[in-house]
């Protein structure tokens, strides 16, 4: 009975999971599609790329909406097995809940390798692609903070990008080289900088300037090296969000920043939220339990579905609310990539135990 209330349950909540993220991803992508229609036109960019740009965010798409799309399919499958009494009868032949939560911890487990595989493997290539394909058809420069560029701090170097290119090569370089004492040595001007795969910066056309004591001395080099764990796809951090990275690169960027005594608080955030995130379709699952033992009269399948598809926003708001409040107030990362997932948890054990009870 277990075997065949196991196979049940996984058709129709994966049925109902790829419905539901279908419908999600066609409205979340002509909502994308009609905000990227402002760029058409710029720099050449056309309705076909900004079409292609919006399929390639796709897969991040699927990512942040999979805990959304289980809780309402899980909501759905619970929904059809009360509508007709299903659960019931099934309980007072003797289903405990631990099975149901067994069962459902079984199927909840393949959403969980299936998020962690996309976030991880397949959205932040197509994330990067996507950026580097609009920037490339616009013939734009990756966007910076700074009006005077990018700034990053690498032993007692001190390097300003003005303008980073799609293929990550350096336009306008400068380079600022401190001693020991943090007295500036020399500034470093370069027209280009190329990475040449093995560690090491090439900058080109430089002009650099030594300061020695009370004069200065201006030198022209053809070239400069500059080794570095910067590589360009630490620097790809500029072009992809942080929760869009895969683990290895944002632990190479945090390694970097704590090197170097930055700030990291934002990075490790998002670190923490690559970890803890995939088990939100477990949290999902165990917020939907309590709904399959309601009775149609407290509301039919539909309602449920709605309040489903508000639980879910709710935590896809409260996720994003913890990460600026844990920068904000510099909460370990651990805690505000954790905490909402334990307040939905939470929640879920309560309205478990509330209907037990009634």
């Amino acid at each position: 009975m277990s075997a065949v209330l196991l196979r049940y349950l996984a058709r129709e909540i994966f049925g109902a999971t790829a419905l539901v993220l279908v419908a999600f991803l066609g409205l979340f992508a002509f909502f994308d599609f009609i905000n990227e229609l402002e760029d058409v036109g710029k720099g050449g960019y056309t309705l076909y790329q900004a079409l292609v740009f919006v399929l390639l965010t796709l897969p991040a798409r699927v990512y942040e909406l999979m805990p959304i799309a289980v809780l309402i399919g899980t909501l759905y499958a619970l929904a059809t097995l009360a509508r007709h009494s299903e659960i019931t009868v099934m309980r007072a032949a003797g289903m405990s809940n631990l099975t149901l939560v067994r069962m459902l911890g079984i199927i909840g487990a393949v959403f969980v390798v299936l998020t962690f595989a996309i976030g991880e493997y397949i959205a932040p290539p197509a994330e990067n692609a996507a950026q580097e394909w609009k920037l490339t058809a616009t013939k734009a420069t990756v966007s910076q903070q700074l009006r005077s560029g990018l700034w990053v701090k690498d032993g007692r170097l001190v390097i300003n990008v003005r303008t980073l290119m799609p293929d990550r090569t350096m336009r306008n370089a400068r380079v600022y080289a401190f001693g020991e004492d943090y007295e500036l040595l020399s500034i470093s001007e370069a027209k280009r900088g190329v990475y040449d795969g093995s560690g090491e910066w090439k900058l080109l056309e430089v002009s650099r300037t030594n300061f020695l004591g009370e004069r200065t001395e201006v030198e022209k080099l053809p070239e400069i090296g500059w080794r570095s764990d910067l590589t360009p796809e630490v620097l790809s951090v500029l072009m992809v969000a942080p929760e869009h990275m895969p683990f290895g690169k944002l632990w190479s960027y945090i390694s970097h920043l704590r090197d170097n005594n930055q700030n990291a608080d934002r990075f490790e955030i998002a670190l923490w939220k690559k970890v803890v995130y995939p088990f939100a379709a477990l949290v999902m699952m165990a917020l939907a339990m309590p709904f399959g033992f309601i009775h149609d009269r407290m509301g039919g399948a539909s309602a449920r579905i709605f309040m489903g598809v508000m639980l879910g926003v709710g935590f896809h708001l409260l996720n994003g609310l913890f990460s600026n409040l844990g920068m904000i107030n510099a909460w370990p990362p651990i805690m505000a990539a954790l905490t909402p997932s334990l307040i939905f948890l939470g929640a879920a054990a309560w309205m478990l135990h509330y209907v037990e009870r009634r």
